[in-house]
């Protein structure tokens, strides 16, 4: 993994836990053919006030620590999935029943999956 992904996947999720977000996922696409982005990181938030307050931490932390911003941000206008493009990372905050409906974690079975355990609850299985 090239040092650059490595470092703003590590902040990206760091700012995710900041704000409780749990069932942190990431998806590595890396190594599969003719996929315009490298990772996945996928997690969810209980309310819209969380969703939101991880999405802004996202943007907040990435751009303070790595002067990172997105590309583009998708979903603010309900909070029950946003999407944030960092351009070989997109990040997927989803509120519990849209993460169920959308399941992005299972389309992909060639990407490599990584559970980033929940600090709060010993862990995500």
């Amino acid at each position: 993994m090239e040092k650059g992904n490595q470092q703003l996947l590590d902040t990206l999720v760091k700012a995710i836990q900041e704000k409780k977000g749990n069932q942190i996922v990431i998806a590595d696409f890396s190594k599969i053919k003719n996929v315009i982005y490298k990772y996945f990181i996928i997690c969810q938030g209980n309310t819209v006030t969380q969703v939101d307050a991880i999405v802004r931490e996202v943007g907040d932390l990435a751009r303070e620590s790595l002067g990172e911003k997105p590309l583009g941000v998708s979903g603010l206008d309900n909070c029950i999935w946003v999407a944030m493009d960092y351009g070989d990372i997109i990040v997927h905050v989803f509120q519990p029943e849209a993460r169920a409906f959308y399941d992005l974690e299972h389309l992909w079975e060639d990407a490599k999956i990584t559970r980033i355990p929940d600090p709060d609850e010993g862990g995500f299985v």
